[in-house]
Formats: C-alpha cells, structure tokens, sequence
C-alpha cells in the first residue's frame, strides 16, 4: 500500500498486492478501495497482481475541494499505472468506476491496457436529455446532491439499507455488516468531493469514449439495478465498444460484486481466461 501525488498535489492513496498480469479495479460512489475486498482476494489467489484506489476525495485519498470530474479521475488513474509502471492491465470498474475506466482507456490511449470490464457501470450516460430520453430526470441527481450537502450519514446509511444491494426487494434479507461498510466508506471521504461527483457521474456523456475502445470488453449488469437502470446502461454501452460482450444477471442489484462475489468473480474469471 502506498500512495503518488499527482501534478496538481493530490495524494491517492492505493494498494498494490501480488504478482502476475495487474488487474487494476476502480470503485463507485461514494465507496473506497475496500468496496473490492473480495475481489482482490480472490484474484490475487488465482495468481494475479491486484490494484485498487481511493479516488481523489475518497477514502484514504487527499479531501481536496477541486478536480472531481472525470477527466481529473482519467488522469489521476493513468498516474497510478505509470507510476507502477503497468503494462498489459486489465481494468475493472464497478458503477462510476466504470465511467471512470472508460474515460481513461478513451483519454490516454490503451498501450497499457488488455482488456476492460464495466460492472453495474454508468456509462453511456445516465442523466435524461434529448439524445438519451431514457435516461433518469436531473432531478434525482439533484436530490442527491441535496441529500449530501445536508444529512450525508444518514443518506449514506438509508441507500445501502435500500436500493444499491436490493435489500427493498421482497425476501431479501438486508446484511447489516455490509450496510455498516458501505456506511463507514463512504464516511471516509469529503462531502465537497462527493456532491461534485453527482455531476461527474450522472452528466458526463460516455458515448464518444466508448466507441474508441478496442481492447475486449466485458459488461455485466444485473437487470433489477435501481441505481444505475439497466436498459440504459449496459446494453448500450456493450452495443457501443468495438469489441464488447454483455453478461446479464437476473435479479441482481447494483452492489453485486459484494452481495453476488461467488457468481461474479467465477464469470469474471472465467472470462479473462478464455
């Protein structure tokens, strides 16, 4: 574990544990490094060097009040692989973190990258528009921000005990561990960090971005993710990359890499060996 300081002085905190082909994870809003703790286990048990960063403002990284836009996510990110001088990286991005993934293999070129994977992932773009008429109102977001400007812990405390691990749904029996964890990440970072990332993940428009990438590309998506709406998300961001595969997951939330690991990290793995 260590961190880089980038060229405008932020500090980003990030793990780097094992040997073998890197496998670099990017993480959601408003979460940490430690929202990938299982797939970091298991992966670096199956013989890969795993990666994973607090985004600037998250977790363990500088609370700075500037710089929460994807672009400054793309270049922070390609700071880290070159700092750790990375080739041949295969990048995994959960929910902005996929946005986050995309915007770096587009921005930066993919002389470093082998392959990608987009999870529960933002892009093409979230936000309604013209362009994108199934997209969610601005004011959802809106009311994010609203709800993180003024009563953040108990915001943070309500969305996981819902709709991001599908703990609403009937049968589903909430994990109060996990809300608990969620709870205590997303209390590690800066509330100015965190109302700036609304925009950056909800308004950034993906679509250019993703059909620059070559590399293959995995997509999975649960179709009952009430976070990030599934028929505007993962289908079109697979119909958009040049090489890209969709992975459907009946039933699943937005959390799945936490509360589904076993069935995620199986295909996920499956997929990178073929």
């Amino acid at each position: 574990m260590g961190t880089i300081t980038t060229d405008d002085g932020t500090e980003i905190f990030f793990k780097d544990w094992g040997t073998g082909q890197p496998i670099v994870f990017s993480h959601g809003w408003p979460l940490s490094s430690d929202d990938w703790d299982a797939q970091l286990m298991f992966f670096l048990s199956h013989g890969y060097r795993v990666i994973a960063h607090d985004r600037r403002g998250h977790g363990r990284s500088t609370q700075t009040s500037d710089g929460h836009d994807m672009d400054h996510y793309a270049d922070d990110l390609a700071a880290l692989t070159a700092h750790l001088e990375l080739r041949d990286a295969i990048h995994v991005g959960h929910s902005t973190g996929g946005g986050e993934v995309v915007h770096y293999i587009a921005r930066h070129g993919e002389e470093r990258v082998a392959r990608a994977v987009l999870i529960s992932a933002v892009p093409p773009i979230m936000v309604q528009t013209e362009s994108n008429p199934g997209g969610l109102p601005k004011s959802v977001f809106d009311d994010i921000q609203t709800q993180v400007a003024t009563r953040r812990s108990q915001f943070y405390r309500d969305l996981p005990s819902t709709a991001f691990y599908g703990f609403n749904r009937e049968g589903v029996e909430p994990i109060e561990a996990v809300i608990q964890n969620w709870w205590r990440q997303g209390m590690m970072g800066g509330a100015k960090a965190h109302y700036d990332g609304v925009v950056a993940f909800s308004q950034t428009d993906f679509t250019e971005d993703l059909k620059k990438i070559t590399v293959p590309a995995l997509v999975m998506h649960g179709d009952d993710d009430q976070v990030v709406p599934y028929a505007d998300s993962g289908p079109l961001s697979a119909e958009l990359l040049q090489n890209g595969t969709l992975k459907t997951y009946a039933g699943f939330p937005h959390g799945m890499p936490t509360t589904q690991a076993e069935t995620i990290n199986a295909d996920l793995l499956e997929w990178l060996q073929s």
